[in-house]
């Protein structure tokens, strides 16, 4: 397989099959994602009902919709969009993650389609989608304003992508570094490196650029006291998400 070296980056790669045998560990190194994901799918599955006019009262509301969860990991996101209905395509530049996600689909009675691959290769292939998850992907690529164009390619007309990541100021590096990988040891040292945080602007900015319509964006909200995420519509300054339309 052909990977297009413009946007993936090795090192990047390279930390996260390190740690691939613990994605479904909700105490392992992963612990931080199984905190935030029931968040995250609230954001997630709000934005596709709305968009798309399902019902999620119904059992398998995402049901005709096929789409590419990017950066899947070990499918923490893929797995629920499978449950919903959608037909989904996970994808990973880390082949040591793949392992894991199918054998824990199967286990789960899941049919997801896991590939070792890139966004630019999928839309060079010429794939489409209704829905691309980009999730906490963004901030990990070595060029991302090429890799966003290549999520507006793989998106069919008046489809929607939502895509979250970090927010670049002081607060961030407190609470995403020195808080999470140091002082709580969430993460290991090195997962992610301050100065490719990208603002809430910036990213806009970025997906605009790539041609898609911004219509959203929510803080993720990290409450210490609770232990619990919360979405909130002021608070961006740490975990942040989007949602984007693809003119029709």
């Amino acid at each position: 397989m052909q990977t297009h070296q413009s946007t993936i980056d090795p090192s990047e790669v390279a930390k996260f099959e390190a740690m691939a045998a613990e994605w479904w560990d909700p105490n392992g190194k992963f612990k931080p994602l199984h905190m935030l994901n029931p968040c995250r799918l609230d954001y997630i599955t709000t934005q596709i009902a709305a968009e798309f006019g399902r019902d999620l009262s119904t059992p398998k509301p995402f049901t005709g919709l096929r789409l590419l969860d990017i950066g899947c990991g070990g499918g923490l996101l893929s797995e629920p969009m499978a449950r919903l209905g959608a037909t989904v395509v996970g994808a990973d530049a880390a082949a040591g993650n793949l392992p894991v996600a199918r054998l824990h689909a199967e286990q789960s009675g899941l049919e997801i389609d896991y590939r070792h691959t890139a966004a630019e290769d999928l839309a060079e292939a010429g794939e489409q989608f209704d829905v691309v998850l980009n999730m906490e992907v963004v901030e990990h690529v070595a060029d991302p304003q090429t890799y966003l164009n290549a999520c507006q390619t793989l998106l069919k007309p008046g489809g929607m992508m939502v895509c979250s990541t970090i927010n670049r100021n002081p607060k961030s590096y407190v609470v995403a570094i020195l808080g999470a990988e140091v002082v709580m040891r969430w993460l290991p040292r090195g997962t992610h490196e301050w100065d490719k945080f990208i603002t809430p602007d910036e990213l806009f900015n970025l997906i605009s650029n790539a041609g898609l319509s911004p219509v959203d964006r929510k803080g993720f909200v990290f409450n210490p006291v609770l232990w619990t995420w919360s979405l909130s519509d002021r608070d961006l300054s740490v975990n942040y998400v989007t949602a984007s339309i693809k003119p029709a």
